[in-house]
């Protein structure tokens, strides 16, 4: 059976690394990989009995649900610090969403082809971002994809473009031709009928964003949770919070648990936004080189320390396909990375194999064992 295997480390190498015995048996069935099946995997909150936070809240926002779970002592004061948090990330993605008509990237949009356009510095430094995530990967993520708005995977009885439709807005898909000025603050699209798509490089700073507020208003243990995008700060309880992977074969099951104190789990999956016509899956991370959605990858769950070092690159990977995405994400030592093939194949790299726990209670996860 076909596996993901990092270039310069065989799956041997991996588990001999590892001291537990335990979790050497385990790590070496994750980096060997199986055969999965289902429609979605995706990284969600753990929280085992008797562990409920303080304080829980959430919104709809950025079309996904962000939820937010607190622990302290002062429950005025994580109410307070939940509703600043939640205001703060309103505003950013109010800022940074393609479906206004009164913001800043209509306004860019509308001044395609004719004048820059001087952005708020948090939209800036997004596209700055995007500027360098796309020189990085040859063009697999491009900001203006945007573009391409045949697709309406928020509407699950939208019709699928047509191939003459995706070919003709195919054309305005560049991100070479947009200029950003980093002394005027400003962007600009160099042709008429361009468009940014900042949902794949907003999510995760906007979510920090919530993060730094949290943490303005003293609050020191707190997950965020957005759509399986998922930072947490501190401990609950005096342990560290825990992230589960889900089992793409049995979602309701996990295929291993995450212990963390302060970081960044970021997924990129087939699953959250789709359509299905005629048996075919159409999904919203498009291969800006085509203008379909991307096919080789099921779906990419990074781990690390920063917004920075993460954003954008999972999505890039899925584009990529298997073997050009796991070069990707090997590239830096340490990086810590989850792929899941089309075909249902498994790569981990050995900097997360050595994280990764079995579920409670289980000797064996389901469809690694």
């Amino acid at each position: 059976m076909p596996h993901f295997q990092k270039p310069d480390l065989p799956p041997a190498a991996v588990a001999d690394a590892l001291v537990d015995p335990g979790r050497r048996r385990f790590a070496r069935r994750l980096v060997t990989g199986a055969t999965l099946a289902g429609c979605g995997w995706l990284a969600a909150p753990v929280l085992a009995a008797g562990e409920a936070p303080a304080l829980r809240g959430g919104a709809a926002l950025m079309g996904t649900r962000v939820d937010i779970s607190l622990d302290g002592a002062d429950p005025a004061r994580l109410r307070q610090a939940l509703q600043a948090a939640l205001a703060e990330m309103q505003r950013l993605a109010d800022m940074m969403s393609r479906y206004r008509d009164d913001n800043p990237v209509a306004a860019l949009q509308a001044a395609a082809g004719r004048h820059p356009v001087v952005l708020p510095p948090e939209m800036f430094a997004v596209l700055k971002k995007a500027e360098s995530i796309s020189r990085q990967t040859g063009g697999a993520f491009d900001v203006t994809v945007g573009a391409l708005s045949g697709w309406r995977f928020d509407d699950p009885r939208a019709d699928i473009p047509s191939a003459r439709q995706i070919a003709r807005e195919l054309r305005h898909v560049d991100h070479r031709q947009l200029i950003l000025d980093e002394a005027a603050g400003s962007a600009y699209l160099r042709e008429r009928g361009m468009r940014v798509d900042l949902g794949g490089i907003a999510k995760l700073p906007i979510l920090q964003a919530g993060m730094d507020v949290l943490k303005r208003h003293g609050v020191a243990d707190a997950m965020i949770n957005g759509g399986g995008d998922v930072l947490v700060s501190g401990r609950l309880h005096g342990r560290p919070w825990r992230i589960g992977v889900r089992d793409p074969a049995a979602p309701e099951r996990l295929l291993a648990l995450l212990p963390m104190s302060d970081g960044i789990v970021a997924s990129s999956g087939d699953y959250e936004r789709c359509v299905v016509r005629d048996g075919r899956r159409y999904h919203h991370v498009i291969d800006p080189r085509t203008g379909y959605p991307s096919e080789q990858v099921r779906g990419v769950t990074l781990v690390g320390r920063s917004v920075a070092e993460l954003n954008g690159l999972g999505a890039a990977a899925m584009v990529l396909g298997p073997a050009a995405g796991a070069a990707l994400l090997s590239r830096q030592p340490g990086r810590q990375a989850l792929m899941v093939g089309r075909d249902g194949s498994l790569w981990v790299s050995p900097a997360l194999a050595g994280r990764l726990l079995p579920p409670p209670g289980e000797q064996q996860v389901r469809g690694l064992g």
